[in-house]
């Protein structure tokens, strides 16, 4: 958890910075060398990437709300440190693109720089929100701050609109790493109902192991033991997560366009053994 901007002194605020670029980078490098992102941000209408931007916002807005930040912060604190994020986004993804050359100032249109920037800044800045939350050193007074406000950071946690949240950022910046690539085409054009059937199976199964199995070994949470009817929820709600949003992925990236309405449901699919994955270990590892 990271204090909020208005409170955190400057030796601090640089710390959190330097946390938050390796975040970035971390979750962003694979994005940063895919030639379909490239394309996707020159092909991209205006409408598109202002939607992105929205949605990115939203995005970091959510995690901020229900994992980022201290259960105390305001609104205010989250509309501010989300604003930052983003535009420390932008900054990163242009530094990066300018540096491997995939961005060139004056032989490039104004709007191709935008395009690729903001596409890139997506994941970007959702890395730079995590990396400054999660990959701090905590001293003694945080800790004995977090264990204070340990139950008010559970009950805002293990809430439906929270774990909503978590899960879709995490299936985002793990699917969004697939998404834009050619090889979610082919496999949705090759796979057969059995194969469909496999990779939906696959990923309900992930969802239930990983979430509850894998939760099992937090000493928290020995003494809750989930029943059945929890269990099928919450891996319904984990695996439905993560079709949603490989299909908002999928659509920005255009590879819904001219196919069938077979095909693209197979590439939800298959792209959701991945999302899935994202949506349950990613929302354990960002919370």
């Amino acid at each position: 958890m990271k204090p909020t901007s208005a409170t955190r002194p400057l030796r601090e605020s640089l710390r959190e910075y330097g946390r938050g670029i390796a975040g970035g980078l971390l979750f962003s490098f694979p994005l940063l060398y895919t030639m379909e992102v490239w394309w996707a941000g020159f092909i991209a209408s205006s409408f598109q990437l202002i939607l992105i931007i929205l949605f990115t916002y939203l995005l970091l807005l959510g995690y901020n709300r229900y994992a980022g930040m201290h259960p105390d912060a305001s609104w205010k604190d989250v509309l501010v440190d989300s604003v930052e994020e983003l535009g420390l986004g932008f900054l990163l993804a242009f530094a990066m693109l300018l540096m491997l050359r995939r961005i060139e100032l004056g032989s490039m249109s104004t709007i191709e720089i935008m395009g690729k920037v903001i596409i890139e800044a997506m994941v970007m800045s959702i890395g730079i929100s995590i990396g400054t939350a999660q990959l701090g050193f905590k001293n003694g007074s945080e800790e004995e701050a977090e264990q204070e406000k340990k139950d008010l950071e559970k009950e805002r946690q293990s809430g439906l609109v929270g774990l909503t949240v978590l899960g879709f950022c995490g299936a985002i910046v793990v699917g969004g790493n697939v998404a834009p690539t050619e090889e979610v085409l082919a496999i949705g054009l090759e796979a057969q109902p059995a194969h469909i059937l496999a990779m939906a199976l696959v990923s309900i199964a992930m969802c239930t192991l990983i979430l509850f199995y894998a939760n099992s070994q937090d000493p928290g949470s020995k003494n809750v033991q989930p029943d059945y009817i929890t269990i099928a929820l919450q891996t319904c709600l984990c695996y439905l997560i993560a079709l949603g949003a490989s299909a908002v992925l999928l659509w920005f990236f255009g590879r819904l366009e001219g196919v069938s309405l077979w095909t693209g449901f197979a590439q939800c699919i298959a792209l959701g053994v991945l999302s899935s994955l994202g949506s349950s270990a990613g929302r354990l590892l960002i919370n």
